[in-house]
């Protein structure tokens, strides 16, 4: 969910903001505790720890102590009064926390300065999380490296297995053997239900101009701004081994990788869906995919169950018409538009909402093959669109696209002979003019095909502070599906610890452990509110007024709770 906009200052009803606690000194309290276990009963003074017998316990009493006082400075929870009522909701205070924790409080062990090859220096960089980053973190390079097994074991011998005898049957111990076959047996994954050819490749996005009056996400937020992304096309009906060049609606998925988190914009080349109610989704797509009875045809719209369903949901024929014209076949990704179908929602500096729609622009234009084109390319080339992606980029003739907006208001939309919420409508150019905002540019290919773009995963319920979602039912119905769908695809609910999928922004919660956890988090507490963690991490505290560079006409309490810095 997109975050809450920015708060003003606490109503009168509030609590207080919690009183100033004076912290007991770590050695002061860990006299009394070193004596509840074995070793000196007195603590030697800081510079003199000659004749300790058992450095160990200092490091015990230490820790206590530091749990003791960080306890003690949190009795109870002063800002609970502050979760309720409507007025609380608007102007939620920042978490309480504690900035002065003792290392040794907030360390899940007191050996965790121990160093190895394998444990590194022992102490964490404070406040960081190693797994957000660039790819360079992760890019793995063998040249001048000797093979060896997953566990790091050199390999003497990777042609033949090991036998009894020079004709004898293989040994069960050979364990270079059943570790490379068994890795094989599992290197597929579940392929998506739907969009499952694809392509993709990394790139970035530049803002035109600064928009903080239309959306405060911090991509817009000035001109030539560059923000890194990585962009997957593909087929909807289509098997994970199909032809490109199928008649089918395209996906146009692009994963921004904001500063303030991901934003996934999850597309088609089309305009409108079939449908108007998510309710209705597993329907079309059964009848759009290959008849269950003899799993046919591959990839292709035009077929029985598809024309029956069709018939019998009216609604249907403005997506149909789209995808039974030229728009159906794209000449290439590069030639191809993008919308984000749906209406979605922009929030300003101010914390106004505004309606919008979404269009990808492709600087190529807009290109298409006819039947017979795609036909013969088919059987020439079921790869041609990935092949034309990739050979553009590699030889620096990289695709590139603008981005448009139609951005209108909740009285405009009213004013509309159709309903905006539709997603089997769209809004007329003449009714509101396309904005063009920003541009697209993709220039680099994948390391590695499953690595990035098979295990690239988009979520229509990952956006930033500044997009929002409308009410839009198709929309809200894919918000909780795109999510669902990674959990048995991708094995769990890690999967935005998989590379491609990490935020460049610094990740931090109380969500812990489920399949292929990466995070090693330290210290014991994983909830929140809490004080043996210094209350860390904590909820954000908002600017307390509005951003907004100019005067508007909103009260001096805006709808979205914001002191109005222009009310006098």
């Amino acid at each position: 969910m997109a975050a809450r906009p920015p708060t003003a200052e606490p109503p009168a009803s509030d609590p207080p903001e919690p009183a100033a606690v004076a912290r007991p000194r770590a050695r002061d309290i860990a006299g009394s505790l070193a004596a509840s276990v074995s070793g000196p009963a007195l603590l030697p003074d800081d510079d003199d720890t000659e004749g300790l017998e058992q450095p160990v316990q200092l490091q015990l009493a230490l820790r206590k102590s530091g749990v003791q006082g960080m306890a003690a400075a949190v009795p109870f929870n002063e800002l609970k009064r502050g979760e309720h009522g409507a007025e609380n909701a608007r102007h939620p205070l920042e978490g309480a926390h504690d900035d002065l924790t003792d290392d040794e409080a907030s360390a899940s062990t007191v050996s965790e300065d121990a160093d190895s090859d394998k444990l590194g220096d022992g102490m964490p960089r404070p406040g960081y999380n190693p797994n957000n980053g660039p790819l360079e973190r992760v890019r793995v390079d063998s040249r001048h490296r000797a093979i060896t097994t997953n566990q790091g074991v050199p390999v003497a011998d990777n042609q033949n297995s090991l036998k009894a005898g020079l004709r004898g049957p293989t040994l069960m111990e050979d364990f270079i053997l059943r570790e490379k076959l068994t890795h094989f047996d599992h290197e597929r994954i579940p392929e998506r239900v739907v969009h499952a050819r694809g392509s993709g490749a990394h790139g970035w996005f530049e803002c035109y101009e600064p928009l903080g009056a239309l959306c405060r996400a911090d991509l817009f937020s000035e001109a030539g701004k560059r923000t890194p992304v990585f962009v997957r096309f593909s087929t909807v009906a289509g098997e994970r081994g199909s032809a490109d060049t199928v008649r089918d609606t395209r996906g146009f998925a692009v994963k921004f990788y904001t500063e303030e988190g991901n934003w996934d914009l999850v597309g088609n080349n089309i305009p409108v869906f079939f449908i108007q109610d998510a309710m209705k989704f597993p329907d079309v797509i059964h009848a759009v995919k290959p008849e269950p009875h003899h799993q046919m045809p591959q990839a292709s719209s035009a077929h029985d169950t598809f024309w029956d369903f069709i018939s019998l949901m009216p609604e249907s024929l403005h997506h149909t018409l789209w995808v039974m014209s030229d728009r159906g076949i794209p000449r290439s990704y590069r030639t191809m538009q993008g919308f984000g179908v749906n209406t979605y929602r922009l929030v300003d500096e101010a914390g106004r909402a505004r309606f919008v729609k979404f269009h990808w622009l492709p600087k190529a234009g807009t290109h298409s093959l006819v039947w017979d084109e795609a036909v013969k390319i088919a059987d020439a080339d079921p790869d041609y669109h990935r092949r034309d992606l990739w050979e553009a980029i590699e030889s620096g003739n990289y695709p590139e696209w603008e981005l448009a907006l139609q951005v209108f208001t909740d009285e405009q939309a009213e004013a509309f002979s159709f309903d905006v919420l539709d997603p089997t409508k769209l809004v007329p150019e003449e009714l509101v003019p396309l904005r063009r905002v920003g541009r697209l540019v993709l220039d680099r290919n994948p390391d590695n095909f499953f690595a990035e773009t098979e295990q690239v995963a988009f979520c229509v319920a990952h956006v930033v502070p500044g997009i929002d979602f409308s009410n839009d039912p198709l929309l809200q119905g894919r918000i909780h599906s795109y999510l669902d769908t990674q959990l048995t695809r991708l094995g769990g609910p890690n999967f935005h610890e998989i590379p491609v999928n990490a935020s460049v922004a610094q990740v931090h919660n109380h969500q812990r452990d489920g399949l292929h956890r990466q995070a090693v988090h330290r210290g014991r507490v994983a909830y929140e509110p809490n004080s043996l963690g210094g209350g860390c991490p904590t909820r954000r505290a908002w600017p307390a007024t509005c951003r907004s560079a100019t005067p508007c006409s909103m009260p001096a309490r805006c709808r979205a709770g914001w002191a109005c810095a222009w009310a006098a």
